[in-house]
Parts: structure tokens; sequence; C-alpha cells
């Protein structure tokens, strides 16, 4: 059945795609559709009104009935006083309606409802193309009075009328992609333009796939580059909006390489395929500074939805191959589970029961194909697949996704209890060890469990349920199973929420830095700050880090945000530096997480930003915590040996935190251990603590580390750390982290003769 639909679903493709005219296309996509089922009836119904039929006239058809088959609450249907039964398929965007089919003697399979859909996402496709021509020709007739506008409007129109013909002739893709970039810079007077798409098995990386105005040298480098570290491309594809930059070299997400390059302005819009961001389309200029006004960011637009649009046109077969089944793991493909999910809420609510419906997400996925080569992440997934078929009941159905996600139906249960069992055999089931190539492999996976009766409710509301179970399961702590409980849903939209506005605030520079002296304990001179960085949101004020730095770490956000950090820290401790008379230059300390030690160009970015502030790289210090160490990847330790080649220094950060092994200290290029202030809390008062605390300052001096204490709070802590021979510290005993002018006058009071 699946290579008969795949003939049906090419053919298909290839009547409806061949007609430039909007009746002909609509008249060959019902008779086509009507044969491939061997259905007696088809309809198409657009905008609400019947714009084609074959085997029954369209004054017989009620276009609002229709609507009810392709939502799939009638499965049956009279016409011309003949039943049939009838099934049907949405058709959405600029042009919607419906595509219903309908046969006598026998219901139409679940294969069926998915040819049918794969067909009425081409014919979709094809009236958006036709739509797109019509708009055009009538922006190209606008404005008559203003030749200018007249004039461009119809260079563009010719633009998108090249490459739709390229897309209906079935030209290459990548020839029609760079038909799309050249269009774009040439019709906006650009020397750049560039497209970057998203790897399909990683969708946090993206790889430049066509470019006008890059040297032939290039390109290769543009491959598999991290979203957080694609700068304004980046931003937009993580933000799914536009991203306009009209001064490039003075933005705060500038980045270094670029600005070298001379880039003065830039302006970049997603790419989406099927309502999913799949890329970015980028122009920009070399020329100065430039405002970016609405004409430009709508041909922006244009241009970007004819990526969308030939896009969509060359997945359209590969998708149709995988109509029924996954290629990889011969489990039910996203469309035939679908299907299924539907006609088990039908059958449910005439049995009077549920359906339940679990997501299951392996755990650090991405770890095995980084370590073992994609390969192997592929044979994981096909020992996946068969473990969680074995987990079920003879009515259950398994499906994968996509990637590593996996989702199993559960039809005509009456509650939970009847899931979770299923949930815990498929965790037991992944815990045990995989065979990879002769590699003992252990993973996890993290579930998500979510019920609903049948009546009043579907399956689009079911799968949404049961993933956000699955994304508190990993929340959690993975390797688990969370059920949906209402209350998810609010969470989940206030992390969106937080999200959204996160990268706006990247884009609107809204971080403050702090900072708070580090003071030597016997003398009392500052030697040091410490830089912290806060998010003064415009509406909730200043966000302090615990409640968005983990999920700029969780977005890479972190990465644009991390790197004005350190240049900041940097601009400002040199500046303070050149106004001291005397003692000896202040050094800065600059957190770093995980995130920003895995973009493979940061030892770069550190040297180009002591560079550009002038700041000795011994006057910087870059703070790490102790977690990161002990769970390191081995390109950590190359990417902070790099660094330390720098002269740079690195000190652990809350050391003593729950890790009893101390090897890692020995491989790790360390400089500085700051004692965390759980320990310096009870040192005044607690004999074991004090103790311990001076059992630290001890190693340190025995490993020839500068310790540290964090969170002095009042004289008897300094007394007993000071009596210990601990070097330094900091708290609010001192100061508490203060904005850049209270920090300026602290070092520099106003009576003071270095004030000048």
């Amino acid at each position: 059945m699946g290579m008969l639909a795949t003939q049906h679903l090419t053919e298909f493709l290839s009547v409806v795609a061949d007609l430039a005219d909007g009746p002909a296309a609509q008249y060959a996509a019902v008779e086509c559709a009507a044969r491939a089922v061997e259905a007696e009836v088809a309809v198409l119904v657009i905008d609400g009104l019947v714009a084609a039929t074959i085997g029954v006239p369209a004054e017989q058809v009620r276009p609002a009935v229709l609507g009810e088959v392709a939502a799939g609450r009638r499965s049956t249907l009279r016409l011309g006083g003949t039943a049939y039964a009838v099934t049907g398929a949405h058709l959405s965007g600029q042009r919607a309606g419906a595509l219903v089919l309908g046969r006598t003697g026998r219901e139409f399979t679940d294969e069926d409802v998915c040819l049918l859909r794969g067909m009425a996402r081409v014919l979709e496709l094809s009236l958006h193309a036709l739509h797109l021509i019509e708009v055009e020709r009538g922006k190209a007739r606008e404005n008559g009075r203003l030749a200018d506008s007249l004039q461009e409007r119809q260079r563009l129109f010719e633009h998108l009328t090249q490459i739709q013909r390229l897309i209906g002739r079935r030209a290459p893709l990548q020839q029609i992609l760079d038909a799309i970039t050249t269009g774009a810079a040439e019709l906006l007077d650009l020397e750049m333009a560039s497209l970057s798409l998203l790897e399909k098995d990683d969708p946090s990386v993206g790889s430049m796939v066509s470019g006008v105005g890059f040297a032939a040298d290039v390109l290769p480098k543009m491959k598999r580059v991290p979203l957080s570290s694609a700068g304004v491309a980046g931003l937009a594809a993580l933000g799914d909006e536009l991203i306009v930059v009209e001064d490039y070299v003075n933005s705060p997400i500038a980045i270094p390489e670029v600005v070298g390059s001379h880039m003065k302005a830039v302006m970049a819009i997603p790419v989406h395929e099927n309502g999913q961001v799949v890329g970015c389309l980028t122009v920009g200029t070399y020329r100065g500074p430039r405002e970016w006004d609405k004409p430009e960011q709508d041909i922006l637009r244009a241009f970007a939805e004819h990526v969308s649009l030939a896009l969509t046109d060359a997945r359209t077969l590969e998708a149709m191959n995988e109509a029924f089944h996954d290629s990889l793991t011969g489990l039910a493909s996203r469309a035939l589970f679908q299907a299924r999910m539907e006609r088990a809420f039908a059958t449910a609510q005439q049995e009077g029961a549920g359906v339940a419906m679990l997501f299951v997400d392996l755990d650090r996925f991405k770890v095995v194909n980084d370590s073992l080569g994609h390969a192997a992440g592929d044979v994981l997934l096909v020992a996946v697949a068969e473990r969680i078929k074995n987990c079920l009941r003879s009515a259950d159905m398994a499906a994968r996704l996509g990637g590593d996600e996996f989702a199993v139906l559960l039809p005509l249960v009456q509650g939970l209890e009847e899931a979770v069992p299923v949930a815990r055999r498929i965790l037991e089931a992944i815990r045990e060890p995989f065979d990879l190539n002769g590699k003992e492999v252990f993973v996890s996976c993290s579930v998500g469990v979510a019920h609903s009766p049948a009546e009043g409710h579907d399956g689009q509301e079911l799968m949404v349920s049961a993933d956000l179970a699955m994304y508190q399961a990993k929340k959690q702590g993975k390797d688990r199973y969370e059920i949906f409980e209402p209350a998810m849903q609010a969470v989940f939209q206030a992390g969106l929420q937080m999200e959204a506005d996160l990268r706006r605030a990247v884009v609107r520079h809204e971080f403050e830095l702090r900072y708070q002296p580090i003071v030597h304990l016997r003398t009392g001179e500052i030697t040091g700050l410490e830089a912290l960085v806060r998010w003064r949101h415009p509406e909730r004020g200043i966000i302090p880090p615990l409640d968005f730095i983990p999920l700029a770490e969780e977005t890479g956000m972190i990465v644009p945000i991390g790197e004005w950090v350190l240049r900041e820290a940097c601009r400002q401790a040199a500046r303070w530096n050149e106004r001291r008379a005397s003692g000896s230059p202040l050094s800065v300390s600059v957190n770093m997480s995980a995130v920003q030690l895995e973009q493979s160009d940061l030892p770069q970015r550190v040297a180009s930003a002591l560079a550009d502030s002038g700041l000795p790289a011994a006057g910087l210090v870059i703070e790490l915590t102790e977690s990161l160490l002990v769970d390191h990847r081995a390109s950590t330790l190359h990417q902070l040996q790099a660094i330390k080649a720098l002269g740079v220094r690195l000190a652990i950060d809350d050391f003593g935190t729950g890790y009893s092994s101390l090897a890692y200290l020995r491989h790790f290029p360390v400089d500085i251990i700051k004692i965390d202030k759980s320990f310096v809390d009870d040192v005044g008062d607690v004999p074991a603590a004090a103790a311990l605390t001076l059992g630290i300052i001890q190693l340190g001096q025995a490993l020839q580390l500068s310790t540290i204490a964090e969170g002095i709070e009042d004289a008897g802590q300094l007394s007993e750390l000071t009596d210990g021979n601990c070097e330094l510290g900091q708290g609010y005993y001192f100061a508490e982290p203060l904005t850049g002018v209270a920090m300026g006058e602290l070092l520099f009071p106003p009576h003071s003769d270095a004030a000048g």
C-alpha cells in the first residue's frame, strides 16, 4: 500500500503543479484524488464555496457539512439520494477549505486518510503559489502615482515569478535557493545575502546553504553553526521574528568577526516549513548604517515566503515516501499516527471510553550522536523502537514523531491506571544496556502521560498534554514519567512568555552589570571585582540571575548575553585601572556556563574582548562551577587550556558543594578556588564547619591556589577567615553588588586624590 500511495501522490503532485490556472488545478485535484482511492464522488470547497466536484452536482453540496467531514465529525453523507462513506482533509493558508471524498460499499482506511491528507497538502501548496502570484500582480498595480514604487513592485513580481517557474518545473533545489538569495540581494541593492537551514538531526545548529557576497572558502566554514552563536540570523530563527539592525558595529549583538568583515547593517527573517522555523534568510550591507524601511522588510518577507514554498515543494515527495511508516524504525509515521488517533477518539466516544497517550523522549541522545556518530545513533533509535513495541498491548500503537521522540497511543482506556504501567515498562526497558557496534551504552528516557475522555476532546489536545508532561519529566531530572496536570499548561505559557521577553532583551540591550568588590582580608584593599549580570525588564523591573540564567542556558541565549558581560566587564575594569593612581591593578571575574564553553571560538572571543578593552589578560578571571569540571567533556579541558594560554586566570566557584573527589584539581589549570557561602555561614559558630573551611584554605595553599571566601557578612567570619590565612573575600560585609556608578564612587571617593 505504501508504494502504491507514493505513486498516487507523485502523480497528483505532477498534475496539480503543472497547471498555472486556479480552476484547472482545482478540477485536476479532485479528479486525481478520486481516482487514487477509488472514490465515486469528490468535492473541493475553498473559502466556503464549492470550487470543483466529481460525481455530484455542485448545487447538491452543502459546504458547511463538508467542513464537518474534514474535521472528522461525520463519516457518512447522503448526496443525491445515495449514502456514501466519506472522509476529508482541511486546506489551510490564505485559501482555506476542504477536500472531501466519498464512496459506497466500504469505509476509508487510515492509509486512505493519510493519502488524502498528502494530496490536500500538495493542493494547498499549489493554491498558495497561485495566490502569491495574484498578490504580487496586485501590488505591482498599486501606487500608480509613484513611478519608483511601481517599478520596484514590478521588479519584485518578476523575480518571484521566475522563482515560482523554477519550482513548478522541478528545478534542483539548490538552483532555486541560489535564485532567491541572488534576487534578494539584487532587488534590495545589497552586497550580501545568505540562507541558512537548520540541520534535521539537530535543529539547534544551522548551515549556510546559499550565499551572495561571500568568498568561496567561507561557505564550507558555515556548517553546523550553533544558533546561539549565529548572531542576528540565530536570533531571528530562535525568536521566530524579523530582526533589524541598522548600525551593526555599535549593536550589542554584533559578532566581532562579522564587525571585522566591515558589515554595517543587517536584516534577518526566519524561514518556515509547515509552520515550523527551519532556517533564516539574512541580508546585509558593507557600505554603512542603513534604515530598513517597511517596503524593504516586505520584500525580504516575500523572498522568505518563497524559500518556504521551495522547501515545502522539494520535501513533499520525501514526506510522501514516509506517509505511512518511519523509514528508519518501521514504526508508524506521524501522519498515520494522527489518523489512527482520530479514529480512536471516534470509537471511544461511541464506547463511552477515553484515550491515553505517552510521549517518550530519550535523555541526552545528542551525546550518543556526538561521541559515537550518527550511524550509532540510528542503531540506537531502531533498538529503542523495538523495545517500546515490546512494552505495548495488542491494541496499542507506537510511532516515531521525529528525531528521538516517540509517541504511544492507547485506545479505549478508562483512566490513567491503564496507561501508567505501560510507561513504567518503557522506562525499565530503556534502562537496560544497548549494544552499539560492540560498545555497551546506557541511556534513559523521559515519559509524559496524558488521558482524556473522548467526549468534548480531540487528539491534538491530548498530544499537547502528553508533550507538556514529558517536558515536566525532563525538568524533574529525567529517567521518569510525569502525568499531565492542567497547571503545567499555565507554567509552560509563562515560560514561553519569559523566553520571548528574554530574546527581545538581547536585541534591546536590557541587561546591566553589578560589581561586588573582592577584598584582601588582612589589608582591606579592594583587589578585584566580580561582575554580576542583572536583567532590567521593562515591566517587571530587575530580574535576578536565578530567574533567567537557567532559561538563557537552555535556549542558548546565554552565549550573546555572556559575551556582552565579558566585553562590558573588561571595558569597565580597564577604565577603572586607568584611574587608579596607586596599588595593584584591579582584576575582574566573569562567570561562564557550560553552554559558553561548548562554543568552539570561545578562546578567540575572550582574546578579542581583552584586545578591544585594553585589559591585560592577567586582569581577567573566568569563574566556572565545580559541577561543570566534574561532568566535563574532553573538549572542555582543551577550551580551558586555550583560554589559560592567553594569560587569563581560572577560578572554581562554589567550591566544596557536593563533590568528594578532588582529582579534577590536578587536571584543570585552575588558579583560584572560591569557598562556597554555605561553609562561610557557619565558620564562626560551628567548629566542624570552621575546621572544614580551614582545611579547604590549607588545600589551596598546598596546591599554590588563591582562596576567596564568598558571602562574608559579619566581623566574626572575617576574623576567623583572616586567622585561618584565607587570602581574599567578598560579601555584604564589604559591599553588596553595586552599579557601575556606585562602584566607581567606592573605588574613587570624591575627596580622594585619585578621583581626578
